[in-house]
């Protein structure tokens, strides 16, 4: 049975950073993606970034670019994502979800299209004040 552990939320000012972790486990294989989706009060939920363990391809939405980083940690099957620069409008639950088989996000034409992912976590708080 696979399962998805998020952690690593919590409450910073604007500019800080924060590093979430998703922790994965179940999978026999490193034919997986996992993606960072987050889901702000009152609106739709949005994906954020994905990387897959089998090619360590990656995709960011537009609006995290150049301040979030995903990574992976095969061997501990621990996706990591690091935000920087966190503005008020990043303050949402944020949950890890994950497709399976995978083989690498190239061949995603829609990464973050949420039927595509088979397994979901629960959420964790980010909070960014101004």
């Amino acid at each position: 049975e696979v399962q998805l552990q998020a952690s690593g939320g919590g409450l910073v000012q604007a500019g800080g950073s924060l590093r979430l972790s998703c922790a994965a486990s179940g999978f026999t294989a490193d034919n997986y993606a996992i993606a960072w989706f987050r889901q702000a009060p009152g609106k739709e939920r949005e994906g954020v970034s994905a990387i897959s363990a089998a090619d360590g391809s990656t995709v960011y939405a537009d609006s995290v670019k150049g301040r979030f980083t995903i990574s992976s940690d095969n061997a501990k099957s621990t996706v990591y994502l690091e935000m920087n620069n966190l503005k008020p409008e990043d303050t949402a639950i944020y949950s890890c979800a994950a497709r399976s088989p995978d083989y690498g996000l190239g061949h995603v034409i829609r990464p973050f299209l949420t039927p595509l992912y088979d397994y979901w976590g629960r959420g964790t708080q980010v909070t960014v004040s101004s």
